[in-house]
């Protein structure tokens, strides 16, 4: 029986607001203790291994889709899944494999309904995973800066397959290239530049300009949580994958200092 939360909650709760607080941090330990338990069931040592599998195959199978979605395979979308495939350390083997499957989904005769429903029929109410693969996706569409309509469509198509709406996908989107600028964590000098990356942060955490410090602080726990890599691998995404969510995390990490600073809160 995992007792972790329950540990660390009352205490926390005891340190902080005394007996009541040991009360409630009990609760919510227990409350985080029946979670883990719950997730640690559905992730077996085999059945992890499965979501890994599958994992890996859509998304090579689904980049290849999106590479040739508007025609032909750019030099930027080809170095981006290079890259990927680079930061995943693969063997040659895996490398081989990676290869093989891009260039799968990337002919004429791919459809992707298939490729998703096995994926989602393997991974089964995981809206993690589901995420973490539409950023994988996203980032080869935006590899070249621009989506034109082909890709747009067939990102649309992959999202809906997958149970997002049109809205979300947009949502998902902004917040994918306004994360990408805080690479880095560079700074632009000058008023102008200073408004706008305010701006851009904004946008890259989902807020508004005017954004109260509890909405801030609950969007940018959310976008941590959903990036953080402990918790993607725990889910079933590959480990040789996590590095991107990882640069995300530090990306969204950056955007939301860039908002307290805008706002005047403390970080």
């Amino acid at each position: 029986m995992l007792v972790f939360g329950k540990m660390i909650g009352g205490l926390i709760g005891l340190l902080t607001l005394g007996p009541i607080g040991l009360v409630l941090g009990l609760f919510v330990g227990h409350m985080f203790d029946r979670a883990l338990a719950s997730n640690f069931r559905f992730a077996s040592p085999e059945n992890l291994a499965r979501i890994q599998r599958s994992f890996f195959e859509t998304t090579f199978l689904l980049l290849g889709y999106l590479a040739k979605s508007d025609g032909r395979i750019s030099e930027q979308e080809v170095a981006h899944t290079e890259q990927v495939i680079s930061n995943m350390g693969l063997s040659g083997a895996q490398r081989s494999e990676a290869i093989a499957l891009f260039k799968r989904g990337a002919a004429a005769e791919f459809y992707p309904q298939a490729a998703v429903s096995g994926f989602l029929e393997t991974c089964g109410r995981q809206p993690q995973l589901q995420q973490a693969m539409l950023l994988f996706l996203v980032g080869l569409v935006l590899a070249d800066h621009q989506i034109d309509r082909a890709e747009h469509q067939a990102l649309t198509r992959i999202a809906g397959l997958m149970g997002y709406g049109e809205a979300q996908l947009e949502q998902l989107l902004r917040m994918a290239q306004a994360q990408s600028r805080f690479h880095g964590g560079s700074r632009s000098a000058g008023p102008e530049a200073a408004k706008d990356r305010f701006a851009e942060a904004c946008t890259a955490l989902g807020v508004d300009a005017n954004v109260d410090q509890k909405t801030l602080k609950r969007a940018y726990r959310k976008l941590m949580s959903e990036n953080h890599p402990d918790k993607l691998i725990a889910k079933g995404v590959p480990e040789d994958m996590i590095k991107l969510a990882t640069e995300r995390s530090q990306e969204i990490q950056s955007a939301y200092e860039v908002v307290c600073e805008g706002r005047g809160f403390r970080h």
